[in-house]
């Protein structure tokens, strides 16, 4: 499913003393199959993006496509249930939205209250159980007598259960070890490509967006400053680092190297592998010389 924004503007609390601009003519094309990551710092936008993508929110000014429903300030929507059902969204700790006494339970909730009957929300759930990586014999559990890393994964095996053609992630792997991030993070693109789903992942972490993402957009101070491919956009180390952004690790080495031999390599390098390619072929020409 394609979602399109549109010259979006949002303030909260409008038309009150209290109103605040979060984002201003943000247009984002997210086409099907699509693994696109955000970034910028806190307050950028983020999250006032991530929340139109599902109709959350409704734009003051310009609109939101999510597949076949447009969605504008003065449009009364009818089809929100069908939209949340097909945009699912993975917050920061979901592990905090369980409250059902099993697994299985907390699952089946969200396709049940899409209608779902509890037979098929039940096959949904063995199926979902397993796709974060979690024994089927889990769903007879309380989900509180679990890790907390086991506890994510049963959150995010609801949403998966929902049957979503796209799925956000607003910060997934916030608060867990560098094993537990890498593991989330491979398990969502697994699932990605698996299921062909557009993924939207919001993230502080550039090595994930250099890693996962097709298309990467940068907000800053509600606009999107640029979006492009990983290697567009880390081609330009110093323009990220001058807005108070990280870039790779692996970019970082390319660079010192590059200064140390007073070189260019002839493209970004975001995998070490790319980069012992380009390091061999400087050494190879040199040995020439």
């Amino acid at each position: 499913m394609d979602i399109s924004l549109q010259e979006v503007e949002y303030r909260y609390q409008a038309k009150t003393p209290f109103e605040r601009l979060a984002i201003k003519d943000v247009s984002i094309d997210i086409p099907s199959g699509t693994f696109l990551a955000i970034i910028g710092h806190t307050g950028s936008g983020k999250s006032t993006v991530l929340q139109h993508l599902n109709a959350l929110l409704k734009p003051t000014a310009g609109k939101v496509v999510i597949g076949d429903t447009e969605v504008t300030a003065d449009r009364k929507l009818k089809n929100l249930k069908e939209v949340r059902q097909k945009v699912g969204i993975v917050f920061q700790f979901p592990e905090h939205q369980l409250f059902e006494e099993t697994v299985e339970k907390d699952i089946c909730f969200g396709p049940m209250n899409f209608g779902v009957s509890e037979q098929e929300a039940q096959r949904r759930a063995r199926v979902a159980i397993k796709q974060v990586g979690l024994p089927e014999e889990i769903l007879s559990k309380s989900p509180f007598d679990l890790s907390g890393g086991q506890m994510r994964r049963v959150a995010i095996a609801g949403v998966l259960a929902m049957g979503p053609d796209v799925i956000v992630l607003d910060e997934p792997t916030a608060g867990l070890d560098p094993r537990g991030r890498k593991e989330i993070m491979e398990m969502f693109h697994s699932l990605h490509l698996e299921r062909n789903l557009s993924t939207v992942l919001v993230t502080h972490s550039m090595e994930d967006a250099s890693k996962y993402a097709d298309q990467i957009v940068i907000m800053q101070n509600g606009e999107v400053f640029k979006k492009g491919t990983p290697e567009e956009i880390f081609s330009s180390p110093e323009e990220l680092m001058h807005l108070g952004l990280d870039v790779p690790e692996v970019v970082r080495f390319q660079n010192r190297i590059e200064e140390m031999f007073q070189t260019k390599f002839s493209k970004t390098c975001l995998t070490i592998e790319m980069l012992t390619e380009e390091v061999s072929a400087l050494m190879k020409d040199g040995e020439q010389r």
